[in-house]
């Protein structure tokens, strides 16, 4: 990833996903960047998660929405794309940049889509998950879910959306679009960056890097990725960061097996060679570190 793009998204996310507090000024300040990946499909990126879009003759489906900060400048943007309403929302998983617009969207009858262990982390965390007190509202919980996979044929598309086990979150979605051959993969790929995995959610090294490999099993080198974070992707870069994660897993493991606690591998500095071209503002060189360590032993 270019360094210019990677120092704007590190200023302007400053804290992601489930413990992600934006501040007002990088909301104010920070526009939805559009790229019509195929015909009738964008991608919308901001300093919060990638939003992506199916428009076309049967509506509108929109992949994940973003935070409050971020709202307006989304509702103008889509509607900047096209003036019909928004039929589907479905969400990637359950963290805040993805999801804490649920309750604007659900309000007005858009009908959410998500793995029913995201429903049932909203259900029973609330809304801890954005860091606030309370219950989830009615209208910002999914009313269709599903457990394996389900599939949309709309837009010309046959989108197949299915569950990646244990990876980023324990509830994750990755959506295909088999006619054009694009792929949102939600926060199960971070382009150019350390990956965020929410092990307090259900996420695991193992299951990152076996979603990671499902992804590439149905790409080829046309094939466009919608990250969860960072630009459009393609197969190549995902398998970039897939080897990254398997490299620093093996290596974090051999210095587990050799009797090292958490604070000696930290030490040790394992993942120098990666610090360039992977580390950020969010997920640093140690906090990749610690939380590999931390999937490896707990």
């Amino acid at each position: 990833m270019n360094k210019a793009i990677k120092k704007i998204l590190s200023g302007l996310t400053l804290v992601l996903c489930a413990a992600s507090v934006l501040s007002k000024e990088a909301g104010n300040e920070s526009e939805f960047a559009v790229t019509e990946v195929s015909e009738g499909i964008y991608m919308l990126l901001s300093g919060g998660g990638n939003v992506g879009l199916s428009i076309g003759e049967d509506g509108v489906v929109m992949i994940d929405d973003s935070m409050p900060p971020f709202l307006d400048k989304l509702t103008r943007t889509i509607k900047s794309i096209s003036n019909k309403p928004i039929d589907f929302l479905i969400n990637t998983h359950v963290h805040r940049d993805h999801t804490e617009n649920n309750k604007h969207f659900g309000e007005q009858g858009i009908r959410i889509v998500a793995h029913e262990n995201l429903r049932t982390s909203m259900l029973t965390k609330g809304l801890k998950l954005f860091n606030k007190e309370g219950s989830m509202p009615k209208a910002a919980l999914p009313v269709i879910t599903f457990s394996h996979t389900m599939s949309f044929h709309l837009n010309g598309e046959d989108a197949r959306v299915f569950h990646v086990k244990n990876a980023h979150t324990d509830g994750d979605a990755v959506i295909h679009f088999q006619n054009s051959n694009v792929i949102h993969s939600g926060d199960t790929f971070f382009n150019g960056l350390f990956p965020y995995i929410d092990l307090a959610n259900g996420g695991s090294i193992d299951g990152y890097i076996a979603a990671q490999q499902k992804i590439i099993d149905i790409s080829d080198d046309q094939t466009k990725i919608i990250p969860g974070h960072g630009p459009l992707g393609n197969k190549k870069e995902l398998q970039a960061a897939r080897d990254m994660l398997v490299d620093s897993k093996n290596i974090i493991s051999m210095l587990i097996k050799a009797g090292k606690s958490e604070e000696q591998v930290v030490k040790a500095n394992p993942l120098e060679k990666y610090h360039e071209n992977w580390n950020w503002g969010f997920i640093t060189t140690e906090k990749m570190t610690r939380q590999v360590y931390k999937s490896l032993t707990e």
